[in-house]
């Protein structure tokens, strides 16, 4: 095979690796925000740590479930081990963070603020792992960037002190992120899956029991029960998007998450963005689509024969 057929062969691998990274992300957004929706709601009733302990049990028993029907079980002690175990403790510790500071702030804001992760993960890549980041990627994480500053507007009702919390959130998200590119290719995407929803519900559980426990009834168990359906299905979702692709390319369809979060926060609580907040969603999604189409514009071209 020639040269220039292999790397026509790399070419394509990589674009599809991309489209099919780029989906699940958008995917994986769209699960994680309902989610939040049904967490967010039952913690009017149920203590924080208890509320996610049971969402994560059920969810751990659900990825389990789907582990065993896919064979991959046999190899299920890799979850307690090198970069699956470290990823996981750094998730347990950030999805934490992270949803504490969502029962203090309106969904919309929360989720703009964990919108910073492209960003970060844009410069994290560059930096830590030497992925080379073409202009088009800085240029739509920084104006998507500008997009969640309008959305969050640090100088309205909506921020306060559990907006750091927030964003120090993000920043072990991004972690999180980089980290699933060190697992081996060879671990199936469920077990590293697994990995995560067993830690957060041990780590949930060890709060629960500092925290107290509160009787559930069947309505909360099954809105978290729907939870941890979208819960298992958006951490899949996001573990096949980050180990597939460039990860700088993939990582500003995590935007598209606060189109969801805005269209649930108007539909269940009623919150309807400001006009700022509007520009921002609009430069949030714009800087999606430009960095895909000007991405497919420069794959597109034959590669060089040299």
């Amino acid at each position: 095979m020639s040269r220039r057929a292999t790397a026509a062969g790399d070419h394509a691998s990589r674009v599809h690796a991309n489209r099919a990274g780029i989906l699940a992300m958008i995917g994986a957004m769209a699960c994680f925000i309902v989610n939040d929706a049904l967490v967010k709601y039952a913690s009017q009733s149920v203590p924080a740590a208890q509320l996610i302990f049971v969402r994560g049990a059920m969810a751990s028993t659900l990825v389990l479930a789907v582990a065993r029907a896919m064979g991959a079980t046999a190899r299920i002690t890799e979850i307690a081990r090198g970069w699956v175990l470290t990823r996981a403790l750094v998730d347990a510790v950030a999805s934490m963070l992270f949803l504490v500071s969502l029962f203090h702030l309106p969904i919309s804001s929360a989720t703009a603020i964990n919108m910073t992760s492209p960003l970060i993960i844009t410069v994290l890549a560059a930096v830590l792992i030497g992925e080379r980041v073409g202009p088009q990627s800085w240029l739509a994480s920084g104006v998507g960037f500008v997009g969640v500053l309008l959305i969050v507007q640090p100088q309205s009702e909506g921020f306060n002190s559990y907006a750091i919390v927030c964003l120090f959130a993000t920043v072990l998200l991004s972690v999180r992120d980089l980290l699933t590119r060190r697992v081996h290719v060879g671990i199936p995407s469920i077990l590293v899956t697994l990995s995560t929803t067993v830690s957060v519900t041990l780590f949930a559980g060890a709060f629960a029991l500092l925290e107290g426990w509160s009787p559930l009834s069947v309505f909360e168990l099954g809105l978290l029960a729907i939870a941890a359906a979208f819960l298992a299905t958006a951490y899949f979702l996001l573990v096949s998007s980050t180990r597939r692709g460039d990860l700088s390319l993939i990582a500003p369809f995590r935007y598209t998450g606060l189109v969801f979060a805005a269209i649930v926060g108007f539909v269940v609580w009623g919150d309807v963005p400001n006009a700022l907040a509007w520009s921002g969603i609009v430069l949030l999604v714009g800087s999606g689509i430009y960095v895909l189409r000007a991405s497919r514009r420069a794959r597109v071209a034959p590669p060089s024969p040299d």
